[in-house]
């Protein structure tokens, strides 16, 4: 009864509950769901009168060279821990469900989307607008939810509900952390216990930059320099990028002023596994 697969299903219960004068509340997600998922569950049912979640790995926003094939996915558990938290709907859609033989159309948000992850992973912000606005478009909510630990693709989404003037309401959730402050995310399950307890290190360099800044620190060189030298502490890190920019549109001055809201962003290789992070601090 909760799990539905076809999408003129899942239309026509959205559909219902807003004839009913019911709330409706979204959260996509790619499965293999933690702490960080269900914070956004929940949040989504303490504003609304009806949750779905979506789970749905989508190979549009996966290179040929990423790790489509083995992300993980682990449904079972998945349906059981969303409606425990709050979820009153799983809409889980196959692959020729949501691109259909013949399917051609693409979505792309410019400017938002090309830096940062748009440049390292130049097919990715194409593939999450693209399907987004096909899940938007099938179940038609009021709100729907994301975390901030994917910051850039935040904005770039809210962007995309104004652009193509959808009735939905944008809400973005902080990030959720383990206890040693690394973000939540599906893909910590592929870090070696090695592995793991370095990991903890995007959180330790985002909090020198933060303390840095705390005593006035206002140039976007040496903030960025300071996270790429506690990065450095790990020799299994590559750095993509560990930068500071401007927290509404992620453009990047060379020095900050007192007040300014800023994102510190962080993309790094740990071995073979990709890690992001961010945090948003005032000047």
């Amino acid at each position: 009864m909760n799990f539905i697969e076809k999408i003129e299903e899942i239309r026509k219960i959205s559909r219902e509950a807003k004839q009913k004068s019911l709330k409706v509340g979204f959260v996509p997600t790619m499965g293999a769901l933690h702490e960080g998922h269900l914070s956004l569950i929940r949040k989504a049912k303490s504003l609304c009168d009806v949750v779905i979640v979506s789970i749905f790995v989508n190979p549009k926003q996966f290179a040929p060279h990423e790790d489509f094939n083995n992300y993980p996915r682990t449904l079972e558990n998945d349906i059981k821990i969303s409606i425990e938290n709050g979820a009153d709907f799983i809409f889980y859609p196959n692959a020729l469900e949501i691109y259909p033989v013949g399917h051609s159309t693409s979505i792309k948000v410019n400017n938002i989307s090309e830096g940062f992850e748009g440049e390292f992973r130049p097919h990715f912000f194409e593939g999450v607008a693209t399907v987004c606005s096909k899940l938007f478009l099938i179940v038609e909510p009021n709100l729907v939810v994301f975390g901030q630990k994917d910051y850039q693709q935040c904005l770039m989404i809210n962007q995309l509900i104004k652009d193509l003037h959808l009735d939905i309401e944008f809400i973005m959730e902080p990030t959720i952390r383990e206890a040693d402050g690394l973000a939540m995310s599906s893909r910590n399950k592929y870090l070696t216990e090695e592995d793991r307890k370095k990991s903890s290190i995007l959180f330790l360099a985002m909090e020198e930059a933060k303390k840095a800044i705390s005593k006035g620190e206002k140039n976007r060189k040496t903030i960025n320099a300071i996270m790429h030298k506690k990065l450095r502490e790990v020799p299994e890190i590559k750095i993509d990028y560990a930068s500071i920019a401007l927290a509404e549109d992620l453009t990047q001055p060379e020095i900050f002023l007192k007040g300014d809201k800023v994102v510190l962003l962080l993309a790094v290789f740990l071995n073979r596994i990709r890690l992001i992070d961010n945090s948003i601090i005032i000047i």
